[in-house]
């Protein structure tokens, strides 16, 4: 009963099953569910979920198949937790069910939690993980050709493929039993193709004899699998056919009862209440936590030295945290930014992935529920958007439909940006943040220097630990190596990690001047550092404000900076539409500032190759001429 179980939305006859198990009244939930009352003990009536931590069922709220990449994640951290001495959140002999539909498993998400499963079994890594493919075959009003989840579920020798019908209870039961015990001794996977039929339309605005025949719908009714156990249970001895109809008949009284009265019961009235499980924050508590992480580096770094001096620091203190992604391991990443770290704290902790971004994400979703603090890497913000809804459909929704009875508080490193000298094109320097900034209590950080990213990356680790947050970490692939800031030599990029806390949402504040503020991030403040220079050199005294973090967003700490001079130039390397600079200038407008606002942006283009990529990039000139133009 507590081996985790993540259910496809058709699969309330198994919870109903484990909450009897526990005694509890699974019933009453499912119709507390349908009414979204405050007092549904799941979500709190945020939607319609099968999920209960006292029943190990994490609430999935997807109708396809997003949450398979996550049941792969903590199978595989079940036996890791075990073999590092981590304390984790299982037996160490549980198992992973995972269900879904014959429709959503043409879905890509379905198809790379299939294949890693098999890449991670053809290792002969454990993988103790269930997989279970309720077929009715029909995707809505389209039909599955006949033939075609065998086929599909055959394919991979790794994955043990059973299959059995629901309207044969016996033969359900014994295959389910055996597969499930198969898995809880060998440790690998498979999956039962469970074929049943779909009890009346998809949904209540589907009207399935608008595209089913009349005898194809009565078809249905030779499978039905509530008809097949009844003439089980006949046949057995167990009841008599009177007596079936008669439970059937209580049964659906006590459902309509039920819905009567669980009908009258509130919902929630405040936006302040639905939002409560969203993103907590708890800045005394992580400020503790991050304080006791110790960042012994006292010589000058550049950007990617203490991105790596932050994650040894994580992984030093925190036993449990992982760091994991393409070509992170022997070779330390493309640009070298996780070098030496496998070799220090091992193979069990440091490891590379195959080349997949939704199965990156998907182990880390599945590592964060199981006892683990994962540190993913997508090598590329644009390698990002092929899996983006790991993090707005799965990641980010979970405490937020159970009430934080689960979370999966994670980091994930990006390398993003612009600017790349001799190595371009857009999927190499991609500026587009929109679809993380529109994502629900999402934390994005984006450090620019040395110090900030140490400490940053020990920030959000200790957030993830106590909140539960769920952080982005945008490193500036431009600036990594970077040491020097005004001419060649002058090592103003460089600085060594100081040990101070850098809260969530704080901002950075450089120089004083009186003149004009300019509010930027990652490579825009060391294009704005350089600008200033020559600003002043002209007679305009410049101060310059790093937001670091884009979520939450630093306010107060723009706004007092927007207030020392009454003039505001915004520096912004995305794209103008849908960049962050809308979203400074609608802050500051919101909180009623009063003085002269500019922005100066990147086009709405993607980057291209070679010095063409000038051209769509805002540049130190652009910044410059604004500056003027806003002051004069």
């Amino acid at each position: 009963m507590d081996d985790p179980a993540l259910l496809h939305y058709r699969s309330g006859a198994f919870y109903l099953a484990r909450a009897s198990q526990a005694e509890l009244d699974g019933l009453r939930d499912v119709m507390l569910g349908v009414v979204a009352a405050a007092v549904e003990p799941i979500a709190g009536g945020r939607h319609k979920v099968f999920g209960r931590k006292e029943l190990a069922v994490i609430p999935m709220t997807s109708t396809i198949a997003s949450h398979l990449p996550r049941g792969v994640g903590i199978a595989l951290a079940i036996d890791r937790a075990s073999r590092l001495g981590v304390r984790g959140s299982w037996r160490e002999d549980a198992i992973v069910l995972c269900s879904f539909g014959d429709a959503s498993l043409n879905h890509a998400t379905a198809q790379a939690a299939l294949n890693t499963t098999a890449q991670i079994s053809f290792q002969g890594l454990p993988l103790p993980l269930l997989f279970v493919c309720e077929d009715n075959g029909l995707g809505v009003s389209v039909p599955t050709p006949p033939g075609w989840v065998e086929s599909v579920l055959t394919a991979r020798e790794q994955i043990r493929y059973e299959t059995a019908y629901g309207h044969d209870p016996a033969e359900v039961l014994g295959t389910t039993r055996e597969l499930a015990e198969w898995v809880r001794e060998r440790r690998r996977p498979a999956v039962l193709h469970l074929r049943t039929v779909r009890y009346l339309s998809h949904a209540g605005a589907d009207a399935e004899m608008a595209y089913r025949t009349p005898q194809a719908i009565r078809a249905d009714y030779e499978r039905d699998p509530i008809l097949g156990t009844a003439r089980w249970l006949v046949s057995a001895g167990r009841a008599t056919g009177e007596e079936l109809a008669h439970d059937y008949l209580a049964a659906r009284d006590e459902v309509r009862e039920l819905a009567l009265e669980v009908a009258v019961l509130p919902q929630m009235t405040s936006a302040e209440q639905v939002m409560a499980p969203l993103a907590p924050r708890s800045p005394g508590v992580v400020g503790e936590r991050a304080r006791k992480v110790c960042l012994p580096v006292s010589e000058p770094l550049t950007l990617a030295q203490g991105v790596n001096a932050g994650l040894a620091a994580v992984l030093e203190h925190h036993g449990n945290a992982l760091l994991f992604g393409e070509d992170i391991a022997v070779k330390g990443g493309v640009y070298g930014v996780t070098r030496g770290l496998h070799a220090r704290f091992g193979a069990g902790r440091v490891f590379d992935t195959l080349l997949d971004e939704t199965s990156i994400l998907g182990l880390a979703l599945g590592a964060a529920v199981s006892g683990f603090l994962p540190i993913p890497e997508i090598q590329y913000l644009a390698y990002l958007h092929n899996a983006e809804d790991q993090l707005r459909g799965e990641a980010s929704t979970l405490q937020f439909f159970s009430q934080r009875a689960y979370r999966n508080g994670m980091v994930i490193r990006i390398a993003g940006y612009g600017y790349q000298r001799g190595f371009g094109g857009h999927f190499h320097n991609d500026d587009a943040v929109g679809v993380l900034r529109d994502i629900p209590g999402l934390v994005v950080a984006s450090p620019a220097r040395a110090d900030d990213a140490a400490a940053m990356l020990v920030t959000c680790a200790a957030s993830a630990i106590v909140d539960g947050s769920v952080c982005v970490f945008l490193e500036p692939i431009a600036l990594y190596h970077s040491r020097d800031l005004h001419e060649e030599g002058d090592e103003g990029w460089v600085a060594p990690p100081t040990g101070e806390h850098v809260p969530l949402g704080s901002a950075r504040a450089y120089l004083d001047g009186s003149d004009l503020t300019i509010v930027t991030w990652a490579n825009g403040l060391h294009l704005s550092l350089r600008a200033a220079r020559r600003l002043e050199a002209d007679g305009i005294r410049a101060r310059v404000l790093d937001l670091r973090w884009l979520a939450p967003f630093p306010r107060e700490d723009v706004l007092h900076e927007a207030n020392a001079t009454g003039n505001v130039l915004v520096v912004d390397e995305t794209r103008r539409t849908g960049g962050v600079s809308e979203g400074v200038v609608a802050e500051l407008v919101d909180a009623g500032f009063v003085g002269r606002i500019a922005r100066v942006a990147s086009k709405d283009s993607f980057v291209p190759l070679g010095d063409a990529a000038r051209l769509v990039l805002v540049s130190q000139d652009e910044i410059e001429a604004a500056a003027r133009a806003l002051v004069q």
